[in-house]
């Protein structure tokens, strides 16, 4: 099933300070969103299969889009995350459809790799309202340096019967991270924590 997208908006971050300390290279985040029709808005439906199958699009279609807009190969990318917000006519099962049964495998696809969970937020709200996705490292969930989070919002959506969905990668952690635990370069890779 094809999702019916009203938008897509990508966005890049780059850090290139962090108090008073020069970051370079600078570090990046991108996400990507969708700004999607609802099919249930408005109604209790037990099936949400057809939510399931518009997540394994969007998780292709939005990672796609994020780590070209870091122009770099998907391979390289370090941390990712994802989010929805559904509109006041939905419910957050409807979000938890998109996120979690089918939309990770074309993430990992498009990565090459990530055998850590992905972090995910989901919630209800109205045009406008902020979209916080969280991140952490694909490989490895315990790398504290990459324990972050990236905030979006979309001034007009989510309308009511629409469902807002976003893809979070990143070329690397947190500036200046100093709080310890695992390092990037320690990473196995083996059981997504370490």
């Amino acid at each position: 099933m094809a999702p019916n997208i009203r938008k897509l908006v990508t966005i890049v971050e780059e850090t290139c300070s962090e108090m008073g300390r020069a970051i370079s290279p600078p570090t990046r985040r991108a996400a990507a969103i969708a700004v999607i029709a609802n099919p249930f808005a408005g109604r209790f439906v037990e099936d949400l299969s057809e939510l399931i199958e518009i997540g394994e699009a969007l998780g292709a279609l939005l990672t796609e889009r994020a780590v070209a807009a870091l122009g770099i190969p998907g391979d390289k990318v370090e941390s990712y995350g994802k989010a929805a917000a559904v509109g006041e006519n939905g419910e957050l099962e409807h979000a938890a459809a998109i996120l979690h049964p089918k939309l990770g495998a074309p993430v990992r696809k498009t990565l090459g790799k990530g055998a850590a969970l992905i972090p995910s937020s989901k919630k209800r709200g109205g045009p406008g309202v902020a979209l916080d996705i969280p991140l952490g490292h694909k490989d490895a969930a315990f790398v504290r340096s990459h324990f972050d989070g990236m905030e979006v919002r979309i001034v007009d959506a989510p309308r009511a019967d629409e469902i807002m969905v976003a893809i979070a990668v990143t070329d690397s952690g947190r500036p200046l991270p100093r709080v310890g635990g695992l390092k990037k370069d320690e990473i196995k890779g083996e059981d997504g924590l370490r």
